[in-house]
């Protein structure tokens, strides 16, 4: 455990070198389809080509946002385990020292939790203050409950509160805020899958209309008219998008 980690800020997602390529193909390949059914062309490909930067941006928001909320449920199985520690009579910061090993066995050891948890560690044995590495992943994390939780154990921790309780309350209402998300995440699930479907319509519509009636688009490729006619409906069908998207995102 002896290994050092740079400390990441969990609302920049990086892409392994196997998600850059995926995500890039797939950028690619959405932005070749909207050229080709709205213009059947290479210059319009060309020309939006800004959208494959702006698919991976949002790629990697929704990772980090994954990430995020990954390190929030194992963030309180580490309350849940330093607590238990702390009733079988650890002080608070050989608590999170023993805590590393069930934290492993849960979530592996590269896990986000079980990285930060060796930074503690870490600190822990160059005398570092333990209320002050909790904060900064607080800070890192931009997860209010963690935020909250840092807070709270740095007041507790200089005035001598009863941190067992603490940390054992802490864990509860994280994981019932986690109840509540997953069953707010079942209940849209459905919409969410008729979002994505609803996206593709168009693309079906244009395909299947194109194929078994040759010509009958032509008239909006390949001139003036067409094209911002095509432009209109681009953008009609990008605030849809949007707008959708923002219906079936629900924040507890």
């Amino acid at each position: 455990m002896s290994k050092s980690y740079n400390l990441p800020d969990y609302t920049e997602y990086r892409f392994d070198r196997k998600e850059r390529i995926f995500y890039f193909l797939e950028a690619v390949v959405l932005t070749a389809a909207i050229a080709y059914f709205f213009y059947q062309s290479w210059i319009a490909f060309l020309c939006l080509s800004p959208v494959i930067f702006l698919w991976i941006r949002e790629k990697k928001k929704e990772l980090a946002e994954k990430r995020v909320g990954e390190l929030s449920v194992q963030f309180k199985d580490l309350l849940l385990s330093v607590s238990a520690n702390q009733k079988a009579g650890y002080s608070v910061e050989n608590a999170f020292r023993e805590s590393y090993r069930d934290i492993e066995m849960l979530y592996g050891a590269d896990s986000p939790i079980c990285q930060e948890i060796r930074t503690i560690i870490a600190g822990l044995d160059n005398n570092a203050v333990l209320e002050k590495m909790i904060y900064s992943l607080g800070q890192r994390s931009h997860q209010p409950d963690i935020m909250q939780f840092a807070d709270v154990f740095m007041i507790a921790k200089r005035s001598g509160g009863n941190m067992t309780d603490i940390l054992a309350k802490t864990a509860a209402v994280i994981e019932q805020k986690i109840e509540t998300d997953k069953e707010i995440q079942l209940i849209v699930s459905a919409r969410k899958m008729e979002q994505k479907i609803m996206n593709m319509v168009p693309f079906f519509i244009i395909f299947y209309v194109g194929t078994t009636s040759k010509g009958f688009f032509d008239v909006l490729y390949h001139n003036g008219i067409g094209i911002a006619i095509m432009s209109v409906c681009l953008i009609f069908y990008g605030a849809a998008y949007l707008l959708s998207k923002r219906i079936v995102e629900i924040e507890v």
